[in-house]
């Protein structure tokens, strides 16, 4: 299965993964899943790291690569017909991040890894 990070659960892997829930950390840690890590949540990472609501060990620039490489994440930028199916979403969550994750889930059949109740609410698989 091909899980896809949401941000809070790939910066809870790397910093503070006893803030996973269970079944979170069996998918993670199961190898026979892959773990993909999103474009979007880099994009939101430095905007909130700029904006001093995210403190990392590192900037992101060098942080996030160093925690792909370490976790052997692997990376999924953002497509087109991605950012179109976020249109198509049920207007219950205005988060622009958020929205663009469930719909590269949606688009790829991915499961998503986050505590967020907005993505079963838009029909992605989600483990938490």
């Amino acid at each position: 299965m091909t899980l896809l990070l949401d941000t809070c659960a790939f910066i809870w892997l790397t910093q503070e993964p006893e803030r996973l829930s269970a079944a979170a950390q069996a998918a993670i840690n199961d190898p026979a899943n892959h773990l993909v890590f999103s474009h979007a949540s880099a994009w939101e990472m430095h905007l909130k790291h700029n904006a001093g609501k995210l403190i990392l060990p590192e900037p992101p620039r060098q942080w996030i690569p160093q925690q792909l490489a370490a976790w052997t994440i692997s990376e999924m930028a953002i497509q087109l017909n991605a950012i179109q199916r976020t249109s198509d979403l049920p207007p219950i969550h205005r988060d622009p991040f958020d929205r663009l994750l469930a719909a590269q889930a949606l688009e790829e059949g991915f499961v998503i890894v986050s505590p967020d109740h907005f993505f079963p609410d838009c029909g992605v698989p989600v483990v938490w």
